[in-house]
């Protein structure tokens, strides 16, 4: 049985930093395209960001520079470094997994979220 399992959400001000985690059981990370993405109440799920087998990474725009995507693939864990944290950057945040080495195909696999709020 696949498991994606979220952590390090909370609420911080502006300009704070996250570290979101996610531990995932039933799959190796090291074959699957890792991304993360968010949700913005009232707005589309969107990618913030990627790392394939080779730990090539992408980033949102709305986010690059400000936010690490990394994974240790002895613990199966996937992380995501968010800083100067903006009130935009407020949603839920999921991890998904998708089938494939490179990424590029939409994931198979996703996690439960992990709310993260931005206040000034």
């Amino acid at each position: 049985q696949v498991q994606l399992v979220e952590s390090g959400g909370g609420s911080v001000q502006v300009g704070g930093s996250l570290r979101l985690s996610c531990a995932v059981t039933g799959i190796p990370l090291s074959y699957y395209c890792m991304s993360w993405f968010r949700q913005a109440p009232g707005k589309r799920r969107e990618e913030v960001s990627t790392i394939d087998n080779e730990f090539s990474t992408t980033y949102a725009d709305s986010v690059k520079g400000r936010s690490t995507i990394s994974k240790d693939n002895a613990k199966n864990t996937l992380y995501l470094q968010m800083n100067s944290l903006k009130p935009e950057d407020t949603g839920t945040y999921y991890c998904a997994a998708a089938a494939t080495s490179s990424c590029g195909r939409w994931p198979s696999y996703w996690g439960q979220g992990t709310m993260v709020t931005v206040s000034s």
